[in-house]
């Protein structure tokens, strides 16, 4: 209580007297004391101060950037998901265009699938899909893409089936040259999904680049070919004369990815194909 009210007095002598009276003069050699010291201890305080201030600042900024990294990575989520889907879509628009641009294959139903499983190897080029004779799916039905041919189904289940693509070493596809033939057999260039040879096309037989091949389709009411005719398969990238009594050597790109498949469409039922078990 006396400090309290030595305080007061001490505060009114102040606010009363002069600038020039004893209590301004004690209070002006105190702080001429105190001051260097107060500025000493300042700068010497000045490090630590900084080093808390790093301190803080880095926490908040680590704290940011993981903020930061974990929007990064959601975003990229989100367009992953986007392009797979705006993909997708296309794929099934293609087939779509697909399905209504042949009138060859109207008498056929097309299951669309998706491709869950790849052959390791290259010498047997095969894909398990998701469709299989559940769903309608048979021995020798023809597989597509929006694009064109893909293979034929060689094993099934209730609920999958192993196709045999056009690349496989065993695959031989009966083929004409657009608009009016000759006609050949398309086989792999084993190695290269991307290249195709089209067999037993005579040395005269003028094939230009840029031709369009489709499956021939042929049948003399005993045997078949093993596809229906007027499924695309690709164009001519090149045409050589072979040597005399030989054929020409006719390199096709197919249509259809063969190495990115992931939606296809199995051709059921249609017209029975003599000689081709189904």
């Amino acid at each position: 209580m006396g400090l309290i009210v030595a305080s007061l007095v001490l505060l009114s002598i102040s606010f009363s007297e002069a600038q020039s009276g004893p209590l301004h003069s004690i209070q002006r050699g105190v702080s001429a004391v105190l001051s260097p010291i107060e500025e000493g201890a300042s700068r010497a305080l000045k490090p630590a101060r900084d080093l808390v201030n790093w301190f803080d600042e880095t926490f908040e900024a680590r704290g940011e950037n993981d903020d930061l990294r974990a929007e990064l990575e959601e975003l990229r989520a989100r367009v992953s998901q986007t392009e797979q889907a705006v993909g997708e879509n296309q794929e099934l628009h293609k087939l779509l265009d697909f399905d209504r641009s042949s009138d060859t294959l109207a008498s056929y139903e097309l299951v669309t699938g998706r491709v869950i499983g790849r052959s390791p190897t290259v010498w047997y080029s095969t894909v398990t899909i998701d469709v299989g004779s559940s769903e309608g799916a048979h021995l020798n039905d023809a597989v597509v893409t929006g694009d064109g041919l893909v293979g034929r189904i060689t094993d099934t289940t209730g609920g999958s089936s192993q196709v045999t693509l056009i690349t496989d070493h065993t695959s031989a596809v009966s083929a004409s040259i657009l608009p009016d033939g000759p006609d050949g057999i398309l086989e792999p260039e084993v190695g290269d999904p991307d290249d195709l040879l089209l067999d037993f096309v005579d040395n005269d037989e003028e094939i230009e680049e840029g031709q369009r091949l489709i499956t021939a389709g042929w049948s003399n009411l005993r045997i078949s070919s093993a596809f229906p005719r007027g499924i695309p398969l690709g164009r001519v990238t090149e045409a050589a004369v072979g040597e005399q009594g030989s054929f020409q050597q006719v390199h096709v790109r197919p249509y259809a990815d063969l190495r990115d498949l992931d939606i296809v469409q199995v051709l059921t039922g249609g017209p029975e194909r003599p000689g081709v078990r189904g």
